[in-house]
This record gives structure tokens, sequence and C-alpha cells, in this order.
């Protein structure tokens, strides 16, 4: 029967140029539904890859980026021997890689949490509570931290009574970290449960009405059926959140900075914004922004790789 099913999905698949356009005259109309999302993705996705190329020249905007002077790697010569850069991409990685260890496990513990309330009403309600965290805007959110953390807000009002001082979170470089990861924990678990919450609803019931029977425990149950039902959606967001571990946000933690809080608060995106459109230099703000894209590539192949080693081919391709 498998055999079967096979030859006929492969039968249906178009071998020679003319099948090809028979089969798009066929199923026209699905393809006029994909075309705006196709020339949207073209226009905004891989047309501005062309700008990339300002990142190996003397760029200008009078010249323009083929009229401007040819300099190979020196903007990223430039990047890699500068004084800061140990400093903003160790930053860049520690603030990517420790949020990615500390969120990641969050939403699926949520979910595995959600899925064994069995009132409906409840559930509905403790899932807006939340999600809706994730609809606050991000402005608001660092507003919030401001507000909350300040040397007379409440979070230092508690801690002025139990220890005689306050403590300045925003303007000391050791708490941003902390702050930062936390605060986007509290926004983003929630909404990044749903999709462990939904595999998880297509698990039999016959299966834990089984296990139960058989003497196991919730944790066994958890472990031996929820866990592997949703592995496979657990590795494809892990990879890819690890191949963007250096693409962290830059609104928040541009508007998380102060003065004193550089040491530890200065990331790749950041500084990017900073040369690039505060101070002027396209080209080697495109090296910089070019070097991270890199980077995150390169991990999104090693990571994949190494998961679906250890993962039984569970991987994006």
């Amino acid at each position: 029967m498998q055999n079967t099913i096979k030859a006929d999905a492969r039968s249906t698949v178009p071998r020679s140029s003319s099948s090809l356009l028979n089969f798009i005259k066929k199923h026209y109309f699905l393809y006029l539904m994909l075309a705006p999302a196709l020339i949207l993705t073209l226009i905004f996705k891989y047309g501005p890859m062309y700008g990339a190329i300002i990142a190996f020249k003397d760029f200008s905007p009078i010249k323009g980026i083929l009229g401007s002077e040819w300099v190979g790697l020196y903007n990223f010569n430039k990047f890699l021997s500068s004084p800061n850069f140990e400093v903003i991409f160790m930053n860049t990685l520690k603030l990517s890689f420790f949020g990615l260890i500390l969120s990641f496990p969050v939403p699926i513990l949520l979910a595995l949490m959600l899925n064994q309330v069995r009132k409906s009403a409840v559930k509905k309600n403790i899932q807006l509570f939340l999600y809706a965290p994730n609809f606050i805007s991000v402005v608001v959110v660092v507003g919030m931290l401001f507000i909350f953390m300040s040397p007379t807000g409440p979070i230092n009002q508690i801690l002025t009574w139990a220890t005689g001082e306050p403590v300045m979170f925003m303007s000391r470089p050791e708490y941003f970290r902390w702050i930062y990861i936390l605060s986007d924990i509290w926004t983003s678990a929630g909404w990044a449960s749903i999709i462990y919450v939904a595999a998880l609803a297509n698990v039999d019931p016959e299966l834990h009405n089984a296990a139960n029977l058989d003497g196991a425990n919730l944790l066994q149950r958890i472990r031996h059926i929820d866990l592997p039902t949703i592995r496979p959606i657990m590795a494809i967001v892990f990879i890819l959140a690890a191949g963007g571990i250096m693409s962290i946000g830059f609104e928040k933690a541009y508007l998380m900075q102060t003065a004193t809080n550089l040491p530890t608060s200065e990331i790749i995106p950041t500084y990017v914004y900073k040369i690039g459109l505060q101070s002027g230099d396209y080209a080697y703000s495109a090296a910089v922004g070019l070097f991270n894209s890199l980077i995150n590539v390169v991990l999104l192949i090693t990571v994949n790789f190494i998961v679906k080693k250890l993962n039984e081919g569970d991987g994006l391709y």
C-alpha cells in the first residue's frame, strides 16, 4: 500500500518542461494565489541582497553602488581589527546564547502544564493571561522596566526596606543581560508555547488512559507520550533559534542602553545602527551586518547537522 501511494505521488510530479507547463496551466489558479507572496519575497527579501555589495566598496551616495571604488575585504578587516570588536561580538554572543538556553525550555514547560488543565474555560483564561504580554509594544515594555526598576520604583522600595539602599538596575552593566532575558521570557514565552499546545492537542487520549492503567505517573506519561510527540517541533524551533543566535533584537537593546551599561549592552545590531545611520558610514555598517549574517548561516547549518545526528534525522532538511 505504501509503495502504491509513493508511486501515485511520484506520478503527479512533472518530469519535463512540456509536462510542467501543462501542470501549471491545469493548476493556474493556485499559482495565481501564490504569486503575491512570491513577488513580495523577491522584492523585499532577495532584492535588497544587491545592496550588500557596498560592504566591499568605499561607498559614496553621490557615486552610487556601481560607481563607488572597490575595496574588497577592507571594511571587514577594519571591523575585525577594531578595539571594539571583541567586546561587541562577545556581548552579542552572550546575550543571545544565554537567552536561548534560558528561554527555550519555558514555552515547552508552559505547554506541558497547560495540557494538564482539563477545564476548557480555565485553560482559555490561563492562555489569555500568558499570551497577553506578547502584544505589548517593546517601547512600553522598556518603559515599564525603567519605572519598576528606578531608584524610587516598587522593586527598589522593597530592597530599600530590606537592605537600606536601592540598586541601580538599569545603569549597572552586570544587570543588563538578566533584565533583558527575563523580560524577554515574560513577553514571548506564552505566545511561543502555542505551537507546542497545538501539537499536544493531537495526542490520542487513549495513550494516556493505557498508561494510567499500567500504573504510569504524570512525569512518566509526559516523558514517554507528550515529549516524543513534540520532539520534532522542538528540534526545528531550536535549529531556527540557534541559527539566528546573532540576530538579537535591536529595538529593545537600544532602548535599554544607558551611558553606564554600554560595556554589556552594546551589541552588533546597535553598533550597526550607530555607525550606519547616525555616523553615515554605510559601507562599514553593511560589512558588519553581512559578517553577522554569515555567522548566522554557519550556525544554522552546524546546529541543523548536529540535531539531525542526535535526533534521528529530525531537522530542517
